[in-house]
């Protein structure tokens, strides 16, 4: 019923777009910074694996364990993807295109984020994204994919030589008189 009510309800759209530019705005400002005053994801990185030791560990095992053998390694490639992710999530979600990729990328982003024993906003921002990510459709209608999605349907099915609303079966049968 919820569920329904987030993916049909006027009411939900307008709410979908208040949480989807609050949440894009938050995005885009922080890639932003990040992509204009340099950005260096090496510290954070080894302070997540050190996390990741005592007793009651913040950050678990397999996540210390692939930040520390794919993550850190890569650090070069992660201070580029990180600073222009968040900026594009946060533009996506500003200008409701692709609206729910753009809430699933953030809710990925925020997920490593919360691994790596950084709370902050992350868990605030993952539920709010989650709502956008079920809303579907609903929470991109006052946005750009009122128009972008069915012009890529449109697309699609003419790639596909699909008919988007099929016809009925016609018959070339001529009626028989006595």
């Amino acid at each position: 019923m919820f569920n329904n009510w987030l993916r049909t309800n006027k009411v939900a759209m307008w709410l979908l777009t208040f949480i989807r530019v609050y949440i894009g705005y938050e995005w885009m400002t922080a890639g932003w910074g990040k992509l204009t005053g340099g950005f260096e994801a090496g510290g954070f990185l080894q302070g997540a694996i050190a996390k990741a030791a005592g007793d009651h560990p913040a950050v678990q095992g397999w996540w210390a364990a692939f930040l520390e053998h794919a993550a850190l390694p890569g650090v070069k490639l992660f201070n580029f993807i990180i600073p222009l992710g968040e900026f594009l999530v946060g533009v996506g979600l500003i200008l409701g295109t692709f609206t729910t990729f753009a809430a699933l990328m953030g809710l990925v982003m925020n997920a490593a984020f919360l691994f790596s024993g950084t709370v902050s906003t992350n868990a605030q921002m993952l539920l709010l994204e989650v709502l956008i990510i079920v809303a579907a459709a609903n929470a991109g209608k006052i946005g750009l994919d009122r128009w972008v999605l069915p012009y890529l349907r449109g697309l699609w099915n003419k790639m596909t030589h699909r008919d988007p609303e099929p016809k009925a079966p016609t018959t070339h049968l001529k009626k028989r008189t006595a």
